[in-house]
């Protein structure tokens, strides 16, 4: 027959909750420690009875304290999850209300900009039509200058060729001289 002791230390100690040794969950490791750690380090099965009442109360504490921490780390994490929510609302809040501000100026100056570019587009555009009106005068300039030049140049050509002419009748009528006041004189 087994004592009471040693059906006790095979079952696991149970704790305040009914929790044996096959419990699932954060504390169940601490359960299973003590038995199967004085399994394999090959210490005997019974445990003096004085020891017993001690470790009952460690893992007491220390499955309190483990349910503790689970629930604080659980508060930690609503408390997180709550701050995060409300910053993100924020932010969407204060994204959205500078979408509106950053707009105007933006637009204010897009739109001073646009009628600057289209002003200076029209004053090239009219600068352009005066240089090609211009252009088109010195062309019509040019081309009277040059036709004026080559009227000029033939009435030059035509000029040389009398003047050619008369100086070589005036060089044959004073050839021509000289031998008629030889008959004068005769």
């Amino acid at each position: 027959t087994k004592s009471a002791l040693q059906s006790f230390c095979e079952r696991g100690a149970v704790g305040p909750g009914g929790t044996g040794a096959g419990r699932s969950g954060p504390d169940s490791a601490v359960s299973q420690a003590p038995s199967s750690a004085a399994e394999r380090a090959g210490a005997p099965r019974l445990r003096p009875h004085v020891l017993l009442p001690q470790e009952n109360t460690q893992i007491r504490d220390l499955r309190r304290e483990n349910r503790e921490l689970w629930i604080s780390l659980e508060e930690h994490q609503d408390a997180l999850e709550l701050i995060m929510s409300k910053y993100r609302k924020q932010m969407l809040q204060l994204l959205q209300g500078r979408k509106g501000e950053e707009t105007e100026p933006v637009l204010e100056w897009s739109y001073c900009y646009h009628s600057k570019m289209e002003s200076q587009i029209n004053r090239i555009f009219e600068m352009g039509e005066v240089m090609r009106k211009a252009v088109q005068v010195d062309d019509n300039q040019f081309f009277k200058v040059q036709e004026k030049l080559a009227q000029l140049e033939l009435e030059n050509k035509e000029l040389r060729e009398l003047l050619s002419i008369s100086k070589e009748s005036i060089e044959v009528g004073k050839e021509d001289l000289p031998d008629d006041d030889a008959q004068v004189s005769k």
